[in-house]
């Protein structure tokens, strides 16, 4: 993986909420050590407002985010990803597409912010509990040096920081 940026691709179902803002978060925070994409087994077709919201609170451009597929990114001339963590249970029970790169997989269950109910300040409170978990996680991973791991122990790594406080 040294030889080029690794891909790092965050998977939910829907990719709404947790896979969104697992992108934005390791593009904002991992820029110039990696490539950041998130898609969904069953993309919901727009991101939730309250990742939208959170973003531009975060002083992130929600712009560019879009709930696709994750067949988009195993078309011919796709990214190549070479790290895939799932945030949602399902996802993570799915059988992944074949991926260009073969990635290393990981787990990071997180409940789904899209799940909440109430007011908008309610909605966006669910919003930020997942954005301060993603954020200890994304964390732990970029202060090693993870492109450097053999995949083994990227994988066993990946674990340990899934059962980070706070996983599902």
């Amino acid at each position: 993986m040294s030889e080029h940026l690794p891909g790092l691709l965050v998977l939910c179902t829907g990719n709404s909420a947790r896979s969104i803002l697992g992108e934005a978060m390791l593009a904002a925070r991992g820029a110039g050590r990696l490539r950041a994409y998130s898609a969904g087994s069953k993309p919901k077709g727009v991101p939730h407002p309250g990742a939208l919201r959170l973003l531009a609170r975060r002083g992130i451009d929600p712009a560019p985010f879009a709930s696709k597929s994750w067949n988009t990114l195993t078309a011919p001339g796709a990214p190549r990803i070479d790290v895939a963590i799932t945030v949602c249970d399902n996802a993570a029970q799915e059988t992944c597409p074949v991926f260009i790169g073969a990635p290393v997989k990981g787990h990071w269950g997180l409940p789904d912010p899209a799940d909440a109910s109430g007011s908008e300040a309610e909605i966006d409170a669910a919003f930020e509990a997942t954005w301060q978990a993603l954020e200890a996680r994304v964390g732990a991973l970029l202060a090693a040096r993870f492109e450097d791991m053999p995949a083994h122990e990227l994988a066993e790594f990946l674990t340990t920081i899934g059962t980070m406080g706070g996983a599902a």
